[in-house]
């Protein structure tokens, strides 16, 4: 049987192609209930997910990707677009109620966008360990039309497209060996 770590992080790697075996709503809302759970600034939950799962919402989404992504999300059981929601601070009050005015001090529209990018940013990682854990494969990707994606799925909201995972079941074909990583020698300083 495989740790945790061996199943999430070690073996687990991008997927290219999945099986046509289906995944399940309730396989698709265990992924966000673990999601809710991630921290961030001020219990801050920007992250929102919109799952593509139905011919007619693959083929709105498909001509947004570029080129070489779409072979990739027709083959998934399900391609989740994550957004951030540029008013998520509504929630604040709700959700870190120890700050009474946590609310207003998002409301300068540039930095509450920033703000909700970065908190969402940090979700989507949360997001993929979510979809390994429910005993799925992902396929994560940031070559797309955002504009697009947006006005097609997104108009007249508040969300904005972050990045596309495709989900489903690995095809024995579907991934790659795993490239090179960088050593801790390169990536990490001390003070």
């Amino acid at each position: 049987m495989k740790s945790a770590r061996e199943e999430l992080f070690i073996d687990a790697h991008t997927t290219y192609s999945f099986t046509s075996e289906p995944v399940t709503d309730a396989e698709l809302t265990e992924i966000y209930e673990l999601v809710k759970f991630a921290p961030t600034p001020m219990n801050s939950q920007a992250l929102r997910v919109h799952f593509v799962r139905t011919s007619e919402g693959k083929e709105r989404l498909l001509p947004l990707l570029d080129e070489g992504n779409r072979v990739k999300s027709a083959s998934a059981a399900a391609v989740a677009i994550l957004a951030f929601d540029t008013e998520f601070n509504e929630f604040l009050p709700e959700h870190f109620p120890q700050v009474p005015n946590a609310r207003d001090i998002h409301q300068d529209p540039d930095k509450r966008f920033a703000s909700a990018r970065e908190i969402a940013t940090l979700q989507s990682g949360y997001f993929i360990l979510a979809v390994r854990t429910v005993g799925l494969d992902a396929g994560p990707m940031a070559g797309f039309d955002h504009a697009g994606v947006d006005a097609e799925f997104f108009s007249g909201s508040s969300w904005r497209s972050l990045y596309v995972v495709n989900i489903g079941h690995t095809d024995p074909e579907g991934q790659r060996p795993r490239n090179p990583r960088l050593n801790a020698e390169l990536a990490i300083g001390w003070s």
